[in-house]
């Protein structure tokens, strides 16, 4: 991301709190440091994740000329050479998505602990609020990138028809290989969603809430609320807009900004779309489609199919269509 950046929010909660958070240079104090490093070193993690995605190309020709001539035993092994890596950089993908997961469970823990409003907390904890924000970024990125890559489910789905094949044949299907059946069938879930690390995140949320039942729900729903209306004034008011260097700074506040407000609809009652919700849901939308469509329709597209409550009655018609694709 570009130089620093420093976003002043106003009304954003009940108190009318008025702090800058910084998303870029935002560093621990002492108590937090322990907690930031275990954070940090899933983050690094993330980046490879990432680069390791935008590098999957998949094994097409192979599948398709094994389809195409099932008793040439030479160009099943091929495919079967070709298949295999690639399942286990799958693998790597869904086992990181556990530890996003921990993460994610840790940085609620504190940033929605008791006793502050959601604008003193994101004030006091900016380095992991921060933390907070690039998960949603990665999440967001990753999904943008497994929707807009066939090759993933091709791929797998070849993997376990032909374990399946073996197994019905008596061969050693699970020894040896990446990913043994029970592996197999998480797996299976895990990339059947369009969006797979953004629904291990909603999960997640929801299953933080339902186990701390003495924390209050509207400490996680303020502080995911409180994030939303970071971004939208970042990105909405001209005097912080100008102060990003670069076009990656953007897609970062409108990642996060997507990927919180998901979280929120997840994990509030009613969700983000009613009227009274803390969020401004039109003025979110409105910021995203001020951005060039190109960038923003995989996010779009998030909040259209990912989101639990758009289709509520209680959703108003003008969300409604400000959301439907054009």
């Amino acid at each position: 991301m570009g130089n620093l950046i420093k976003v002043l929010t106003r009304d954003i909660d009940n108190n009318g709190g008025n702090f800058f958070l910084d998303f870029e240079n935002a560093q621990p104090s002492l108590s937090e440091t322990a907690l930031w490093e275990e954070v940090n070193g899933v983050l690094l993690e993330a980046r490879v994740v990432l680069q390791q995605l935008q590098e999957y190309r998949g094994a097409g020709d192979e599948i398709r000329q094994a389809i195409q001539s099932p008793g040439v035993q030479g160009v099943q092994e091929k495919a079967w050479s070709a298949v295999v890596p690639l399942v286990g950089k799958l693998k790597t993908f869904y086992v990181f998505s556990q530890k996003l997961e921990g993460s994610l469970r840790l940085l609620l823990g504190v940033l929605t602990s008791s006793g502050s409003s959601p604008t003193q907390q994101l004030e006091q904890k900016q380095a992991l609020a921060r933390q907070f924000a690039h998960i949603l970024h990665f999440t967001l990125r990753f999904d943008e990138l497994k929707m807009t890559n066939p090759a993933i489910q091709n791929d797998f789905s070849y993997y376990r028809r032909t374990i399946s094949r073996m197994r019905i044949n008596n061969l050693a299907a699970d020894e040896g290989n990446e990913v043994n059946n029970e592996l197999a069938n998480r797996m299976s879930l895990f990339y059947a969603s369009a969006t797979p690390m953004l629904k291990t995140l909603s999960d997640a949320t929801s299953k933080f809430v339902s186990d701390n039942p003495d924390l209050p729900i509207e400490n996680t729903t303020d502080c995911l609320s409180t994030m939303a209306s970071v971004c939208k004034v970042m990105l909405e008011t001209p005097e912080y807009r100008t102060r990003f260097a670069s076009e990656e700074t953007v897609l970062f506040c409108l990642r996060v900004m997507v990927g919180v407000i998901i979280l929120y609809d997840h994990v509030h009652p009613a969700g983000a779309f009613i009227k009274t919700s803390n969020i401004d849901m039109k003025g979110c939308i409105r910021v995203l489609k001020d951005q060039p469509p190109s960038s923003v329709e995989g996010l779009l597209n998030a909040l259209r199919y990912t989101t639990k409550h758009l289709n509520d009655e209680a959703t108003s018609k003008q969300i409604k269509t400000l959301l439907q694709p054009n």
